[in-house]
């Protein structure tokens, strides 16, 4: 929603200023450079990345105009579903959650946190750190090295998208002045026509670097910045993971193996103690 907000204050400012200057709005409609100046970058896309990065961008950009799924409610059901898993590993063992984990979608544990669930990789991340826990064979030092790993791997394949539409949205003020060189060009080859039509002849060659330049700082540069954000919240998610099931390990009772969980959120989707350990009870009590 607010970046569909922010490209109409784009194009309001812009071209509303331009008409309230007495400038003619019909004169910057220009689709021949759009397609230009569209259809270059689309194409030097195609060449600069391989098929991965095309199907990951792709797939990224829809997510971009959808809100933030990493709120604090979110956060409160897996630290509860923490919570519920290391208590139920300190009362009956580790061997006791082999099944909550082999099957997370039919588990009684994962089914009471249904936003949860719906995350694959971090359940899948959970899961797959549990069993390890469970197999008994790895200290504390070598799961946190491979969760550091992970993660690390997580975030880079997550950069790629935002990777790609920075170098997208870099390349596109140069395609705007390729553009504006063939309308150059162009009113070149008509030097004998009259004044006033020539005139409108380099008006058009203009157009190109502008609309270079307001695709690429105005619509295309952004989402790569918003693709960076969104991309740190969803790591955060598996750090809390981590902190939570190391904390579990070194031998801190559930509540405080939560509680470092809860202290590597952000401030602003962070929940208080008292909103946290009210969850916990509410949940317990389904």
């Amino acid at each position: 929603m607010f970046v569909l907000i922010g490209y109409f204050t784009v194009l309001a400012c812009v071209f509303g200023g331009f008409a309230y200057a007495g400038g003619h709005l019909a004169s910057l409609f220009q689709p021949v450079e759009l397609v230009q100046i569209g259809g270059a970058a689309i194409g030097a896309f195609f060449v600069g990345n391989n098929m991965k990065a095309i199907k990951a961008t792709a797939a990224a950009i829809p997510k971009l105009f959808a809100g933030s799924r990493y709120t604090k409610e979110l956060y409160m059901e897996l630290m509860s579903l923490l919570f519920d898993i290391l208590s139920k590993v300190r009362k009956e063992g580790l061997m006791s959650i082999e099944g909550d984990i082999d099957s997370p979608n039919e588990s009684p544990l994962f089914s009471k946190y249904p936003m949860v669930l719906e995350d694959h990789h971090i359940v899948e991340f959970m899961s797959d750190y549990l069993r390890l826990m469970v197999s008994g064979n790895m200290d504390a030092f070598q799961i946190e090295n491979l969760m550091d790993n992970e993660i690390e791997t997580h975030h880079h394949e997550g950069m790629v998208p935002a990777g790609a539409l920075a170098k997208l949205g870099d390349g596109m003020p140069a395609f705007g002045i390729v553009a504006c060189v063939m309308g150059v060009v162009h009113t070149m080859e008509s030097v004998g026509i009259p004044p006033s039509e020539l005139g409108l002849l380099i008006a058009k060659a203009l157009v190109g670097t502008f609309l270079g330049i307001l695709l690429a700082y105005g619509f295309v540069g952004p989402l790569a910045t918003l693709h960076e954000q969104k991309l740190e919240e969803s790591t955060k998610m598996f750090q809390c993971v981590k902190v939570t099931l190391l904390a579990s390990l070194n031998g801190y009772a559930p509540a405080l193996a939560v509680e470092f969980g809860r202290k590597v959120l952000y401030s602003t989707e962070r929940p208080t103690f008292s909103e946290l350990e009210e969850h916990i009870k509410k949940s317990k009590s389904k």
